[in-house]
């Protein structure tokens, strides 16, 4: 039973530690829709998706206001239009892109996402004309998103198509030069991409998920860093309870919000995502948690351990709030969207280095991190074959959402402002892995693919 204490707990922790539902995403399935007629097939995705999400952000606006709880962004995520494309193989998957835009802007949602394709063991009937024109497909809309799963464990690492991704990432930021490079920021190259993300740019809605379904995303670094300076010095093991403890709060308000948007839109409650999504507001990043337990600065020696603590502690308290709990779930480290991990970056105790060892214990991998303009396009391959590397041998998802700053070095700033935030320009290796990339072929599934 619900006491008057829970309810002052929760009232303080949306009033003053930034607690908030990040997403309502609405998954719905496109598979109907395909055509061998393009314009046929984008007549009915523009008609399904208003049809389905049409009422989508009110509803989540009537519940924000019903219930006192910020609810940020509404968001639509579809079935890779890869598959969709696959129908239409002498049009360009571009007018898909701009169908999805304008359907977006029709339901009033904040980002759509599935403009995607899944190539972790090959390339089928239109993947490869879709990722050729993601950059023009991103260049040309505002609320698309995309992704591009290259690598899982039970596969292997596809490394042609991690090598067209380094191309594909730095004509990307070119193309949207003049608009701070805004494009790179919605793209995602994942390795164990899951099919029921609520987050963008990654979300895409998967062929296993049903006709339509509503998942939420949680977020409430700010209520983890606010319960740990409480409790003072105490030890690790006391740390640990009490960050289980304050996700499974997090996540009860999470579970509500998604169980009455599906109730009030007719449609399947899918899952809850425990992430900690941090934002550029001040209280609010997952860098400060860190350091509240006890490191001078992010990036420092001790982060990677006191970020695995964190992450397995939101799962294990967010696992007993709800019955489905999916998507990422645990930890996000965006640099530029976490005002800890700017100052880190900034005074120079966080490095790509550091943050690729930590994506081996969180929930994601290098996201949002700005590099030099004139990094080459096989550079951010390696970049993104390491971190599938991670997540293929530890059979997590991992991802990289890098952006190229066209005309800026190291050190130099690229802001994007609201959530995306700014971030510093941090330096890479600029040791070649030209020769490596241009190999081709596939990296070979480890052995813990082998569970039959």
């Amino acid at each position: 039973m619900v006491n008057s204490h829970d309810i002052l707990e929760t009232i303080n922790m949306i009033d003053n530690e930034n607690l908030d539902v990040r997403t309502i995403t609405m998954g719905i399935s496109l598979l109907d829709c395909v055509d061998s007629d393009i314009g046929k097939s984008c007549d009915k995705i523009y008609d399904k998706i208003c049809r389905y999400a049409g009422n989508l952000v009110k509803t989540g606006e009537d519940i924000s206001k019903e219930y006192g709880i910020p609810i940020i962004h509404k968001r639509i995520a579809v079935t890779p239009i890869a598959m969709i494309a696959a129908a239409c193989p002498t049009k360009s998957p571009v007018h898909f892109a701009k169908t999805l835009d304008r359907a977006a802007k029709a339901t009033g949602v904040n980002f759509i996402g599935g403009y995607s394709a899944l190539v972790h063991k090959g390339f089928g009937p239109g993947d490869y004309a879709l990722i050729e024109s993601i950059p023009e497909a991103l260049s040309e809309t505002e609320l698309v998103c995309s992704s591009v799963n290259i690598g899982t464990t039970k596969a292997g690492i596809n490394m042609d198509a991690v090598a067209k991704m380094g191309v594909i990432v730095r004509k990307l930021a070119e193309m949207t030069a003049d608009r701070d490079c805004i494009g790179p920021a919605k793209l995602v190259v994942f390795c164990n991409a899951p099919e029921d993300n609520p987050f963008m740019a990654g979300a895409f809605h998967g062929a296993g998920e049903p006709d339509c379904v509503i998942n939420v995303g949680v977020s409430g670094p700010g209520v983890v860093r606010a319960a740990l300076a409480k409790a003072g010095n105490c030890d690790i093991t006391s740390v640990a309870d009490i960050v289980k403890k304050t996700a499974f709060k997090i996540t009860r308000m999470g579970q509500l919000v998604a169980r009455e948007a599906s109730r009030r839109l007719f449609v399947p409650f899918g899952i809850v995502d425990l992430s900690l999504a941090p934002t550029p507001a001040v209280g609010d990043s997952v860098a400060h948690i860190l350091e509240e337990m006890g490191l001078e600065s992010c990036g420092a020696h001790g982060t990677t351990a006191a970020l695995a603590l964190l992450n397995d502690a939101v799962k294990k308290g967010g696992i007993m709030a709800s019955s489905h709990v999916g998507g990422l779930s645990g930890a996000f480290i965006p640099v530029t969207e976490d005002a800890g991990m700017i100052d880190a970056a900034k005074c120079g105790s966080l490095s790509i280095t550091k943050l690729e060892a930590m994506t081996a214990v969180c929930s994601v991998g290098l996201d949002m991190i700005v590099v030099p303009g004139d990094t080459p396009a096989e550079i951010i391959s390696a970049i993104i074959a390491d971190e599938a590397a991670i997540g293929m041998v530890n059979s997590k998802t991992t991802a990289v959402r890098l952006i190229p700053a066209i005309g800026k070095k190291a050190g130099d700033e690229l802001n994007f402002g609201g959530l995306l935030g700014s971030g510093p320009v941090m330096e890479v290796n600029r040791y070649s892995p030209l020769k490596f990339i241009r190999r081709g072929g596939r990296i070979p599934a480890p052995m813990q693919s082998l569970k039959n």
